[in-house]
C-alpha cells in the first residue's frame, strides 16, 4: 500500500506462522502503511514457523505467548507497551485450532476434551486477550481490535467441523466485549469473515480444495486472497473506520449474499 494511513500507530499481531498466513500478510501490509508492531505466537507455533524472518523484514520484535494463558497475555501487553513506547492502537487475533480436525474426528463423534481445547484456543483466547487489554487500560482511544472468522459461523459447511462452533463463539465475544470496549474506552472490535484461504493452518480442513473452487464459482468478485484480507484489515486499523464496531464484516467477494451462481447452475446442469 502506498498510503501511510497507519503512521504513528502501534499494535500487536497474533498468529503469524509462515508467509502463507493471513497474519503474516497483515504484518507486511501494516508495515507498508507505516504502522509498528510486536509479533506474537505460541512457543510451539514459533518452533514450527518462520516468524523471526518476518520480524527481521518488518523491523519488529517477537514475544512468545500462549494466548490461552492470562499470565502470558499480561506479560505480552506490558512488554509490548515498553517496546512500542506507549499504549496500543491495534490488535489482530488470527488464531484458530481444532484437535478434532487434525485427528480426523467426524463432527458426530467428537472428542469433547479436544473440542474444549480448540474452543479455548480459537475463541476464549479472544475474550482473555480483550479482558487483559481492558483491565490494563492498554488501548488508545479509537483503537481497533480485529479477529478473523469464517462464514461457517452462520452457515453449514460439514467438513469445517467444530471450528464452525468456535468461530460462532468468537463472533459473539466480539459483539459482547466490543460493546463495553466502545462505551468505556472508545475502542472498536470487529471480526472479518474471510474467504476460504489456502494457509498452512487451513490445509488441515478436509475438502479445502473443494471449498476454494466452490466459493470461487459462487462469488461474483472471486475469492479474497490473504493479501487482500491484510489490506482490508489495515483499513479497519486506520482512522477511516473509527465508527465501525460490533460488526462481522464479510470479506469474501460477495459469497455470503449469493444464493446460487450461474456457474454452479451450469456445472450441475452439465453433470446431469
Amino acid at each position: 500500500m502506498s498510503h501511510q494511513i497507519l503512521e504513528g500507530k502501534k499494535g500487536i499481531i497474533f498468529g503469524a506462522l509462515d508467509d502463507q498466513s493471513i497474519a503474516w500478510k497483515t504484518a507486511e501490509s501494516v508495515a507498508d502503511a507505516g504502522g509498528t508492531f510486536v509479533l506474537t505466537n505460541a512457543p510451539v507455533a514459533m518452533r514450527m514457523g518462520t516468524i523471526n524472518a518476518l520480524a527481521e523484514k518488518t523491523g519488529s520484535q517477537v514475544i512468545a505467548a500462549d494466548a490461552t494463558n492470562k499470565d502470558d497475555l499480561e506479560a505480552l501487553i506490558d512488554q509490548s507497551q515498553t517496546i512500542l513506547g506507549g499504549k496500543i492502537d491495534f490488535v489482530l487475533h488470527s488464531i484458530g485450532m481444532s484437535v478434532n480436525v487434525r485427528k480426523g474426528k467426524h463432527y458426530t463423534d467428537l472428542n469433547h476434551d479436544w473440542m474444549a481445547k480448540g474452543w479455548d484456543v480459537s475463541a476464549v483466547s479472544f475474550h482473555k486477550l480483550m479482558q487483559c487489554l481492558y483491565q490494563k487500560d492498554a488501548m488508545n482511544e479509537w483503537g481497533s481490535i480485529v479477529a478473523l472468522s469464517y462464514v461457517a459461523a452462520q452457515r453449514t459447511f460439514p467438513n469445517y467441523n467444530d471450528m464452525a462452533d468456535n468461530k460462532a463463539y468468537l463472533e459473539s465475544i466480539a459483539r459482547s466485549f466490543g460493546y463495553f470496549f466502545g462505551k468505556d474506552k472508545k475502542v472498536r472490535v470487529n471480526t472479518i469473515s474471510q474467504s476460504p484461504t489456502l494457509t498452512t493452518a487451513g490445509k488441515g480442513v478436509a475438502g479445502l480444495d473443494g471449498f476454494l473452487k466452490y466459493a470461487e464459482k459462487m462469488s461474483p468478485l472471486g475469492n479474497a486472497t490473504a493479501k487482500e484480507c491484510a489490506d482490508y484489515t489495515v483499513s479497519l486499523f486506520s482512522d477511516y473506520t473509527r465508527k465501525v464496531t460490533l460488526q462481522n464484516l464479510y470479506h469474501d467477494g460477495g459469497f455470503s449474499n449469493v444464493g446460487v451462481s450461474q456457474e454452479i447452475i451450469d456445472a450441475i446442469s452439465s453433470a446431469e
